[in-house]
C-alpha cells in the first residue's frame, strides 16, 4: 500500500492538501469531489474511501479549497456553490493523477458528494479520456447544468431514501444525461447517509459501478 500526503498545484499558485492511498495492484483511483462546507477530512467519504481500498481501488481525496478560500468560505460562503471554480479544481486533480508515477496509467473514477457531485460531472464533462465513470452520494447533479447533456461516462446517482427533495433534483437531473446512468434509492438514509449500513451499501454499489465501467471496451453500449 502506497500512502502519502500530497499537494496538487492549482494554476494561480493555490496548493491543495490531499490524500493518496493505492493499494498493490489497483483496479484504477477514485477522486472524491466533497460537498458544501466539508473537506478532505469528510468522515463519510473517508469511511466508502476505505471500504474501495479494501476491494482494490486506489483513492485521493483532496481539499478543494485553500485554507484562506475555507476562511472566507466559512464567514460568507461565498465558494460552497461555485461549481465553476469546484470543476475547475477537480479536472486538476484529475491531471494530477495522469502526471503521478503511481497512478499515471490508471483508469479514474470521481465520487462527489453534495454541490460536489455537479463538480464530478461538469470535470467528466471536460475530461472523458482519463475519467471513466461517476458516482454521486446524496448530490446535487443539477447544479452542473448544461455539462449534464455533454457527459460521455456512465453516472450512478445513490441516493437517500428519506430525501425526497435531492431524490426528485436527481431524478430531474438523470433525464438530461445521455449516457448510461441509473438513479439508486439506498431505502430508509437520509441526506448524509448516517444510518446504520446505508454508507456501507454506497461503497458497495460505488464499486460495482467502477468496476463495470472499468470492464466497458471500446464500442460499448454501456454498463452491463
Amino acid at each position: 500500500m502506497i500512502s502519502e500526503t500530497v499537494s496538487v498545484r492549482v494554476p494561480g499558485s493555490v496548493e491543495l492538501p490531499g490524500d493518496l492511498e493505492v493499494p498493490a495492484s489497483p483496479r484504477g483511483v477514485v477522486l472524491f469531489v466533497h460537498g458544501s462546507g466539508s473537506s478532505r477530512h469528510s468522515p463519510r467519504n473517508r469511511a466508502v474511501a476505505g471500504e474501495l481500498r479494501r476491494y482494490g481501488w486506489g483513492t485521493l481525496l483532496i481539499d478543494l479549497l485553500s485554507e484562506e478560500e475555507e476562511r472566507a468560505d466559512a464567514a460568507t460562503g461565498e465558494h460552497r456553490f461555485d461549481i465553476a471554480l469546484l470543476s475547475e479544481r477537480t479536472v486538476t486533480g484529475v491531471d494530477w493523477l495522469g502526471k503521478h508515477p503511481v497512478t499515471e496509467a490508471l483508469p479514474v473514477h470521481l465520487f462527489g458528494a453534495s454541490t460536489g457531485a455537479a463538480a464530478a460531472l461538469v470535470a467528466a464533462a471536460a475530461r472523458s479520456g482519463p475519467v471513466v465513470s461517476v458516482v454521486s452520494r446524496g448530490g446535487r447533479p443539477d447544479l452542473a447544468g448544461d455539462a449534464l447533456a455533454r457527459v460521455d461516462v456512465p453516472v450512478l446517482l445513490l441516493v437517500g431514501g428519506r430525501d425526497p427533495q435531492v431524490l426528485e433534483l436527481n431524478r430531474e437531473a438523470a433525464d438530461l444525461l445521455h449516457v448510461e446512468h441509473r438513479v439508486e434509492v439506498v431505502p430508509g438514509a437520509t441526506h448524509l447517509f448516517e444510518e446504520p449500513g446505508a454508507l456501507e451499501q454506497v461503497a458497495a454499489a460505488a464499486r460495482e459501478w467502477f468496476q463495470d465501467a472499468s470492464e466497458i471496451q471500446p464500442g460499448d453500449d454501456g454498463i452491463r
